[in-house]
């Protein structure tokens, strides 16, 4: 008998000690994830509650208290009083109620402690398991909130893996997707290879936070610029439009707040080293860049660069233009496939219809 009492008096001993332990514990993970004690505490109380009913087969009511100081964990039972007891596990009887306190009355609810001697290992289990998970919720939402403000910008990735041609690139804290319908026609992407992305959307799902990236993006060549050039960033060249068909060609139309600066050439840079930069970032995709105006005769012109345009009718009701150009021009204002006058049209809003010299004349010569 004394040696069960020693035995009992160790167990109990112990457990005082895994509480405070517990505690201490909570405490400092409190400090350096910055969870809110009494938030944790009160997930592994409802975890508890849980833990006691699939452990002890128990249909009955509990609420689970654990003492913020000590870390002692209290099982109780709420049972409504009542005369004639028909439920064991809910009801209690008006004498034994009031065997708790006096005052109790039909009706009324009351708690008895039903803490099993052996909950106390369950407990710590269950304790670990919601701690961990709310160490994750954090940690994601961290993550979550310093990648959301990354949105609509580009980052440095590396290149993980590739399943399914799906490409899956870590950048930095994180992990992100880009998609088959993102990555740039014919581009060979090798785990370990360095790219910018653009960052497309960060949201929630069950594994934490996602992020989606692109390469095809318009925004990416923008910002890729915009690493180049300063002018951009003091406001004096701003980007005014950007039409792209990722890894083969792209227009962007730039205009100078300042009448000393050529936007164009400022682009373009000393000996063509910025174009050249963002040219092979994105593996020798061509970039037309043109001088925006306010004016659509002009702007038009300079969108179906490197074409020479003769003339251009605006109908500005429509938003339609046709333009004339030399003969020898006119594949060149197409482009290949169409792709010239196609990007032009994107660039500008505006409905194009291109056609020769010599198609004009004979068009007149056909009406006179």
């Amino acid at each position: 008998m004394r040696r069960e009492t020693k035995a009992n008096k160790a167990s109990n001993d112990a457990e005082k000690a895994m509480n405070r332990e517990f505690i201490e514990a909570l405490d400092e993970i409190a400090r350096s994830r910055g969870i809110k004690k009494d938030v944790i505490i009160a997930a592994i109380e409802q975890a508890l509650i849980s833990a006691f009913k699939h452990n002890f087969d128990s249909e009955q009511n509990v609420r689970v208290s654990i003492n913020d100081s000590d870390g002692q964990v209290k099982v109780y039972a709420l049972k409504t009083v009542v005369e004639e007891v028909t439920n064991p596990n809910t009801q209690v009887s008006v004498e034994e109620a009031r065997s708790v306190h006096a005052s109790f009355a039909p009706g009324d609810v009351v708690e008895i402690e039903v803490t099993p001697r052996k909950f106390g290992r369950i407990a710590a289990q269950t304790a670990k398991q919601v701690v961990m998970q709310r160490i994750r919720e954090a940690e994601h939402g961290v993550i979550y909130e310093e990648y959301v403000e990354k949105e609509n910008e580009i980052l440095t990735a590396i290149v993980e893996r590739v399943e399914n041609k799906i490409v899956f690139v870590e950048l930095g804290r994180t992990e992100a997707i880009l998609d088959q319908s993102q990555q740039i026609p014919e581009e060979k992407y090798e785990p370990g290879d360095r790219l910018k992305v653009y960052v497309l959307e960060v949201y929630r799902n069950a594994k934490g936070p996602s992020v989606s990236v692109s390469r095809t993006h318009p925004g990416l060549v923008k910002r890729l610029f915009e690493l180049e050039m300063p002018e951009i960033h003091t406001g004096v060249v701003q980007i005014k439009s950007m039409a792209r068909e990722a890894g083969y060609r792209t227009k962007m139309a730039v205009y100078s707040t300042d009448n000393a600066v050529d936007p164009v050439g400022a682009c373009v840079g000393p000996k063509g080293s910025r174009v050249e930069n963002v040219v092979s970032e994105l593996k020798g995709e061509k970039i037309d860049i043109i001088r925006w105006s306010p004016d659509p005769v002009e702007y038009i012109a300079n969108a179906l660069s490197p074409a020479k345009v003769i003339g251009v009718f605006v109908n500005e009701k429509e938003k339609a233009a046709k333009v004339i150009v030399m003969d020898n021009q006119l594949s060149l204002a197409i482009g290949k496939e169409g792709q010239n006058a196609r990007l032009a049209a994107k660039l500008t809003g505006w409905k194009i219809d291109i056609k020769s010299q010599s198609q004009v004349e004979e068009a007149l010569g056909v009406e006179e």
